[in-house]
């Protein structure tokens, strides 16, 4: 004869084994290093930014996720990896792209620990930049599937940029209907 309580254990264990396996603790027992998970990142965008000043388009554009979105310093400029290629080509087919250096960078991870965001001030032939971005982990990899690149603008010199820009960016403005 059965115990009565029998069952309930084996719900108990049914239920606890189907808890872990949902959340994930099954797959990846390893607890995250984000020391390692940091230095990973912060070579793949020092490498990354170095294939852009030997003008690798290949190894340039394998940082980005099949998926990715870049943004760049002109209002105009938000592209899909693929966009983004066939603008950048012709730039790196001359033998020279951008050559940027961090000066100044920050990594922050989700709870996974497969998703990382940064942000990161860049020394470039602009001066003073800002790059900042998110990153996925594929494989052992990380990829980015966002980059943004954007100018600094000394609070002080504000005023006068805005007038200098306010021509070109009006026209933008109103095709979105906004003030």
């Amino acid at each position: 004869m059965k115990s009565p309580a029998r069952p309930v254990v084996h719900f108990l264990f049914f239920m606890l084994a189907a808890a872990f396996i949902v959340s994930g603790c099954g797959q990846d027992a390893v607890p995250l290093d984000k020391t390692k998970e940091e230095q990973l990142i912060r070579v793949t965008l020092d490498s990354f930014n170095r294939a852009a000043a030997r003008a690798d388009f290949n190894a340039y554009f394998n940082y980005y996720a099949d998926e990715a979105v870049f943004t760049g310093t002109d209002a105009t400029e938000r592209w899909d990896k693929k966009a983004f290629m066939a603008w950048a080509k012709p730039i790196f087919d001359r033998g020279r792209a951008w050559d940027f250096t961090s000066i100044d960078r920050h990594v922050f991870f989700d709870e996974t620990g497969k998703l990382a965001w940064f942000d990161e001030l860049l020394n470039t032939q602009m001066k003073i930049c800002r790059g900042s971005g998110v990153m996925v982990k594929q494989g052992n990899d990380w990829k980015l599937k966002q980059y943004i690149l954007s100018t600094t603008v000394p609070n002080d010199l504000l005023d006068s940029v805005i007038v200098l820009k306010a021509p070109a960016e009006d026209s933008i403005i109103r095709s979105y209907g906004k003030k």
